[in-house]
């Protein structure tokens, strides 16, 4: 990094973009390290091997999120393959993890190949800027809905986190999700909510696993890790990225997370892509008001993801500590700002508006096709509705 590259870096930190930071690493993390755990299981991982595990996924989003978003001064923020490990729980179950590994390679190839080439790219910036931002309301939609419904179960946590972000974003709005945070681990500790038990500072090491290609690591493991990737996750990213109106370079973002992925494969980081919900966080206006600045709370998501790797079953024990309904109501309130935005983008047009609506509402309902997410499945809807509903002389 260059010396006025550096002071920019520094010119440019903000509490807000750390505590964005924070909250994406805290979002991802607690919301799907359990079936990153399951995936590993099933594949026949040692102990060791499963804090291998985290410690590639932790390195490799880290490094991607920091180097990214410096190059290119935008927020760029990666992720573990939560469908895609979903996917070797149900179908990659008994592969031994030394062809498993090379399944892991093979589809973080065709990643880099899909990346770089810019084919994957062309085949999605047809998609009209209101069906993303209508697919990207879909996919937010649950985190308002559940932090709002998780006051049945902790009414006292949650009501309190809601009071503190209300008084803070009338008068300290940059500063209101950490006041929310705040207040939610003092209200959860207080209470008792926080389960500390067991935590101590260990460092995790990463074990190395020589790959073994086999037909089973093809067919079972490889291409459906790379569709299951591809479309239900980096599908969404690039949505996101759109409809938050940063020019990220997208296809070689997409291709790098390949190249990290192939790097850090053998260790155990079956899958690296574009984040979608824990991006929206980084780019909405809770990490800075000035969207120029935003950068630098993917870059502090890039760290903590860094320190995740490094402390490995330390952090994984600190963050899982805190209450299940802390972190969905910090995430419902923390994306507040972007789903308002994005369901404005998406109704503006009236010629789009059926459509958006249609992409929105499959989107929202979860819907999973033969191991896709809703959020291709409301993109793809959204297209149809679109293509028939338009003018036959305003169609492309």
């Amino acid at each position: 990094m260059s010396e006025s590259a550096f002071r920019r870096l520094l010119r440019d930190q903000s509490l807000s973009a750390i505590a964005a930071g924070f909250v994406t690493v805290l979002v991802g993390f607690a919301s799907s390290v359990a079936i990153v755990f399951q995936a590993a299981q099933a594949l026949g991982a040692t102990p060791a091997q499963t804090a291998s595990w985290m410690w590639a996924l932790g390195i490799g989003m880290g490094l991607t999120c920091i180097a990214l978003s410096l190059r290119w001064k935008m927020p760029v923020v990666t992720a573990w393959s939560t469908p895609g490990a979903a996917m070797l729980v149900a179908s990659a179950a008994g592969v031994p993890m030394d062809e498993a590994v090379a399944g892991f390679l093979l589809a973080a190839l065709l990643v880099v190949v899909a990346g770089f080439s810019g084919i994957f790219e062309r085949m999605l910036g047809r998609i009209p800027l209101s069906l993303a931002s209508a697919m990207l309301a879909g996919v937010l939609l649950r985190f308002g809905l559940e932090a709002f419904g998780a006051i049945q179960a902790q009414p006292l946590l949650v009501l309190a986190m809601l009071a503190a972000w209300l008084v803070a974003r009338r008068q300290w709005p940059r500063y209101a999700v950490i006041a929310t945070l705040a207040v939610g681990v003092a209200v959860a500790a207080a209470t008792g909510l926080m389960r500390m038990d067991g935590l101590s500072l260990e460092l995790a090491r990463p074990v190395w696993t020589t790959p073994r290609p086999s037909l089973a690591a093809v067919l079972g493991v490889a291409l459906p890790l790379f569709v299951v990737t591809m479309a239900s996750q980096n599908v969404p990213g690039i949505a996101v990225i759109r409809a938050s109106g940063y020019p990220v370079p997208v296809s070689p973002a997409i291709g790098w997370t390949g190249v990290a992925t192939v790097l850090l494969a053998p260790f155990g980081a079956f899958s690296l892509n574009l984040a979608a919900i824990t991006a929206a966080i980084c780019m909405g206006p809770e990490a800075h008001p000035d969207p120029a600045r935003r950068y630098v709370a993917a870059v502090w998501a890039g760290v903590f993801y860094l320190l995740i790797g490094v402390f490995g079953a330390t952090v994984a024990a600190l963050l899982a500590a805190f209450p299940g309904e802390l972190v969905v109501a910090i995430a419902g309130i923390a994306l507040l700002g972007t789903l308002g935005g994005s369901l404005a983008t998406a109704l503006q047009q009236e010629d789009e508006r059926e459509a958006a609506l249609v992409t929105f509402l499959v989107t929202a309902s979860g819907l999973a096709l033969f191991g896709i997410g809703a959020a291709f499945w409301g993109l793809l809807a959204g297209v149809v509705v679109r293509l028939v509903l338009k003018p036959r002389t305003a169609r492309v």
